[in-house]
């Protein structure tokens, strides 16, 4: 069942320079084939090669968006939509050339429906935008990636992050999409109803579908109340087994936990160097909770009793606002912590997650592997839910260092896959997890390029990403 292979774009191949000379009657100074900007918009944040597209359109409605794709499915002219470019496994490379759609002009907040809890945002919206404007109503997007991501490129890649563990991922919080289909159709996926059972989940279908096949454009998101009272601990352990048991603890004891984090040894140090913190070197669990005072209080007293069963080093807790900020910062600086470890280094960022229960096993045995493969690369993880993530310094110019580098992220993707685990929790597949998403679901892909032959038949959308072209 192969797809179509599309000729390798270069800014001057004739059919994509004749959609880009009527593209640029059509949107004036909004289409550029400025190199620089073309850049900007293959992968910029991963370490796989860029590939940058022929020309990038911005677009600021649907039906834009509607005329762009109905006049590159005239011509099978790749589209790769993009909306900051945040991605880490080079899903906005464009391997063959075509339209780099930037999304990020749309970027209104259509409605808010207090009373609902929910939400409509055009795709460019970003999460922190719209945390902002909420601020006033006491309602919030909890999905939190780190980066000042998209809301319509975290649907696309089926983001998650710190706060997953007690509000799910982007698939349990949109409640509809409008996605312009490859053919230019637009289509809505969904109402604003909180269940419903009329068809086929064609929201969910495109949720994680990473551009491949249409393009979202407004999302109607659900919304939740912000606790009135919030707390933070802090506690350090002899070994990221003990961390790990004290997680999967606290999980099966039922605790209403926000946020759970992981750092080890080396990501701690290189927190406290970056951000001027004072906290022992030693895998660090950073778990807030949510609610009333009182419940916080509870939550908090019953943690610390789970936590002790394991011999924790230290046990702190803030609830002051600017002390809580100053700790979620430094998790969200973990990139820039990270380069400090390593100058002139490359960060090379891989996850996986893996059922709770294996997850002492998991972290424990690529801890070993980055030990005896003698990379540069602290663990930082999501653990309430199974997810970690690994940052590689590496000198990416340096071929024997990078062929081991590239043999421990095989293995760890194995080694996750092999536990019942999966081989991206938040990443996506992109460019640089392909071959591992077949070892992970065997015929099923078979049937997702089936899918994707169906509904975007000329391979138009986002091509090379997930599966091979």
């Amino acid at each position: 069942m192969d797809l179509p292979m599309h000729s390798t774009g270069a800014t001057g191949e004739p059919r994509h320079q004749a959609v880009i000379d009527i593209l640029a009657g059509r949107f004036g100074d909004r289409l550029s084939t400025n190199r620089t900007v073309r850049q900007q918009h293959a992968n910029t944040t991963a370490w796989h090669p860029a590939k940058a597209p022929d020309a990038v359109v911005f677009a600021r409605t649907t039906e834009e968006v509607s005329e762009v794709l109905r006049l590159c499915s005239e011509h099978g002219v790749p589209v790769i939509p993009f909306g900051t470019g945040t991605s880490l496994e080079a899903g906005m490379n464009a391997p063959f050339g075509g339209i780099s759609l930037d999304l990020g002009q749309m970027n209104v907040i259509l409605r808010v429906n207090e009373e609902d809890m929910d939400c409509v945002v055009q795709a460019g919206v970003t999460r922190k935008q719209l945390n902002t404007d909420l601020r006033s109503t006491g309602l919030f997007f909890p999905i939190d990636p780190g980066a000042d991501a998209s809301i319509g490129g975290m649907a696309s890649t089926r983001a998650s992050g710190t706060s997953a563990v007690r509000y799910g991922t982007m698939k349990d919080n949109i409640l509809g999409l409008t996605v312009v289909m490859p053919d230019g159709a637009i289509c809505k996926t969904g109402t604003r109803a909180r269940k419903s059972s009329a068809g086929y989940d064609m929201t969910r279908l495109f949720i994680g579908a990473e551009g491949t096949l249409g393009v979202i454009t407004e999302l109607t998101v659900k919304l939740h109340g912000i606790p009135s009272h919030t707390a933070v601990a802090v506690c350090a352990f002899p070994t990221l087994q003990a961390a790990c048991d004290t997680v999967i603890t606290a999980i099966r004891f039922g605790l209403q936990l926000e946020r759970i984090e992981l750092l080890d040894d080396l990501q701690v140090r290189a927190c406290n160097a970056y951000s001027g913190l004072a906290m022992q070197e030693r895998p660090t669990l950073f778990v807030e909770f949510g609610g009333t005072e009182a419940i916080v209080n509870d939550q908090l007293a019953t943690f610390r009793e789970i936590a002790a069963e394991f011999g924790p080093l230290s046990f702190d807790n803030a609830s002051a606002p600017d002390e809580r900020q100053r700790l979620w910062s430094a998790r969200h600086d973990v990139y820039w912590a990270c380069l400090q470890l390593r100058p002139g280094s490359k960060f090379i960022a891989t996850d996986v997650c893996v059922p709770i229960s294996r997850l002492a096993d998991c972290m424990v045995a690529t801890h070993e592997d980055i030990a005896r493969t003698g990379l540069v690369a602290p663990i930082v993880g999501h653990v309430g839910d199974g997810n970690f993530h690994v940052s590689i310094m590496a000198d990416t110019e340096n071929a024997e260092e990078m062929a081991r580098t590239k043999a421990f992220i095989d293995r760890l993707n194995s080694r996750a896959i092999a536990m019942d685990g999966t081989c991206t929790g938040e990443h996506g597949i992109g460019e640089g997890k392909r071959r591992f998403l077949r070892q992970e679901l065997g015929v099923t892909v078979d049937y997702m390029r089936l899918l994707k032959r169906t509904l975007d038949p000329k391979n138009i959308m986002n091509p090379g990403k997930i599966f091979e072209a």
